[in-house]
């Protein structure tokens, strides 16, 4: 019985076997492709588009991407794919997702210069490699795959842009993978979760912002500046140092409290006073109208001359009015409006 290592026309039995599984899935041909950009309402001219979405396909290979040049975003989410290949035209890619695939190898990036995300998590990789040629790259996913050894990552020492490392769920054992954290100069977000060696260093989370200069988000918590100036205490002076450290920016954050509620209660006391003056002002508006208006009076005098003229002009005129409209005074006060006479 032959071994899966013997070849056969030219073929190992266990490439054979890859290529008998291979005819049972879906192929990436030139005709799916198309039917997919049109389900998504994407470009039938392949060139144009900047986005390709081919997840949850069942796809064993990438291939007849030829034509899309102008790839910005790749999908390949949940397929069966089992080797990286098929992404030499793709030179303007900046985000790869290959998580939840059949892949061992981290091979054929070389001609993605722009590529920044380089989604590879849910895999079979056990060796970072072969990333050191993606000057632009700046997150790595490589979650839940077979990492062990600190060799098995010495590759992220040349990543000199990469800023996002998520290593979650490997099998990362060995402490002097801090050595190899603390050579990434622009590294700031790291995920270790899962992996025994937290267990094995001492101070874990203190070591990691020691070692990590620019570390700001480790594992599920962010890192502040206040951690991070009680662990630099703690390794002048241990724990002592450390308690200064913190009552010293606990009594910065009090201070800081205090001068935010004097501040809002100087704002409140000012517009206080802004609207108690803005009160006096409406008032005394309000004496300035009153007292520049004209008070009149009528006395007595004043209305019995009024009705001797009246009926003087009534003796003169030849007809006699129910009602008789009035003069002003000399005072240019209306001082009757009508007046009924009665003979």
């Amino acid at each position: 019985m032959p071994s899966l290592t013997e070849e056969t026309g030219g073929q190992t039995v266990c490439e054979q076997n890859l290529k008998g599984d291979e005819d049972k899935y879906p192929r990436m041909t030139r005709k799916a492709l198309l039917d997919i950009c049109k389900q998504h309402k994407l470009y039938r001219t392949p060139y144009l588009n900047d986005v390709l979405y081919l997840h949850f396909k069942g796809f064993c290979r990438i291939e007849n991407l030829e034509d899309y040049t102008g790839l910005k975003c790749l999908w390949l989410e949940s397929n069966g794919i089992r080797t990286i290949e098929g992404l030499d035209n793709q030179t303007e890619l900046r985000c790869l997702y290959l998580h939840q695939n059949l892949i061992e190898k981290l091979e054929n990036l070389d001609h993605l210069p722009l590529l920044d995300t380089l989604n590879v998590s849910n895999n079979s990789i056990k060796k970072i490699e072969n990333i050191a040629c993606l000057p632009k790259l700046n997150t790595l996913q490589i979650a839940h795959n077979r990492l062990k050894s600190v060799e098995d990552v010495d590759e992220l020492r040349k990543c000199e842009y990469l800023s996002v490392l998520d290593l979650s769920h490997n099998q990362l054992d060995d402490p002097e993978i801090l050595d190899v954290f603390s050579a990434m100069a622009k590294v700031s977000v790291i995920n270790l979760i899962g992996n025994p060696v937290i267990k094995k260093i001492k101070h874990y989370r203190k070591q990691m912002i020691l070692k990590v200069k620019n570390l700001k988000y480790l594992d599920d918590r962010p890192v502040f500046p206040k951690e991070r100036a009680c662990t630099e205490a703690w390794e002048r002076g241990g724990i002592e140092a450390e308690k200064e450290e913190r009552e010293l920016w606990l009594s910065r954050e009090r201070r800081k409290i205090m001068d935010s509620v004097n501040a809002l209660a100087e704002i409140r006391e000012r517009n206080r006073r802004e609207q108690e003056h803005e009160i006096l002002d409406e008032n005394r508006d309000k004496e300035k109208t009153a007292e520049g208006t004209p008070i009149f009076k009528l006395d007595n005098e004043d209305v019995e001359r009024e009705i001797e003229e009246t009926d003087k002009k009534d003796s003169e005129s030849p007809h006699n009015d129910d009602k008789i409209e009035l003069k002003t005074n000399s005072d240019g006060i209306n001082i009757i409006n009508q007046l009924a006479i009665y003979i």
